[in-house]
């Protein structure tokens, strides 16, 4: 049975697909920021650090979304908090409150024993996404796009050049915390999908290759939206046509997106860069 009947006859695929497509728009949008931001480090951050939150919601009985977003929330929070109260720089605050977060979630999940439950929520399983799962991503997904619309020109300020925005009177500090608070929520979104390991790979890489193919933001977006979304249709379908895990799979269907817009983009790639270095030594002989 090829990939397309089998969407067609199965709704657990289906609802695989709907929710891989979410994820990987939104994954996209948010990552964008991140990249123009320079904060590649805190999406690892922010994805390492809801492990304890997860290991606590199931260990309750509570959905995973509420521990998660959570912890992701006050990590983010302590990263700022530690790096504007001491010598310690925002990068060596990320290091040690992110390692120790994830650090405190392995203890956790040993100590509850439940390895098992927790092994989807590491490497992703998006087979297996359930119809609460599905509708989560799908609220997380509506919240995160409309908020991106809201505040996009603030947004788009704070993040080519801080100092005009605060000059015009914007809350860095606060549009900060509220991208940190989306970042946390695509991360628990994309759990179910990518997995904690991973997340941080959709968060980057399709925004990474709409980067290297436009100088516009709005375009970057939606560049960066429709990678995530084609490799989240494309890595599924590879993962279902040759059993292989959904989550790794969708993460190299991207990096294979990213390796053509860096040998190819006509701006950008280095085989463009090779060929009109040539034609100019050409020019010049």
């Amino acid at each position: 049975m090829d990939f397309l009947q089998a969407v067609q006859q199965y709704e657990f695929l289906q609802k695989a697909l709907f929710t891989s497509v979410v994820v990987g728009i939104i994954c996209g949008v948010i990552g964008s920021f991140i990249i123009l931001r320079g904060m590649s480090l805190m999406g690892d951050a922010i994805s390492h650090a809801v492990l304890p939150g997860v290991a606590l919601s199931y260990a309750f009985g509570i959905n995973f979304f509420i521990g998660a977003v959570a912890t992701g929330v006050l990590t983010a929070v302590g990263i700022g908090f530690v790096s504007q109260n001491s010598r310690i720089k925002n990068d060596t605050a990320i290091g040690i409150l992110f390692t120790s977060a994830f650090a405190l979630g392995i203890i956790l999940v040993t100590m509850l024993k439940s390895s098992t439950d927790l092994y989807h929520i590491l490497f992703g399983n998006v087979l297996a996404v359930r119809p609460s799962d599905m509708w989560t991503t799908v609220g997380i997904g509506v919240v995160v796009l409309i908020t991106v619309y809201a505040f996009y020109k603030e947004l788009l300020l704070t993040s080519f050049d801080p100092t005009i925005a605060a000059a015009y009177g914007l809350p860095n500090k606060l549009i900060h915390y509220l991208l940190m608070t989306l970042l946390t929520l695509v991360t628990v979104a994309s759990l179910q999908t990518v997995g904690i390991i991973l997340v941080v790979a959709m968060l980057i890489t399709p925004a990474a290759t709409a980067y290297l193919l436009t100088d516009r933001l709005w375009v970057m977006l939606c560049l960066a939206g429709l990678f995530g979304m084609l490799s989240s249709i494309v890595g599924l379908y590879f993962s279902f046509t040759y059993n292989l895990a959904s989550g790794a799979t969708i993460v190299m269907v991207a990096t294979a997106f990213f390796m053509l817009a860096f040998l190819f983009s006509r701006k950008h790639g280095i085989v463009w860069r090779s060929v009109r270095a040539r034609q100019k030594r050409a020019q010049l002989s």
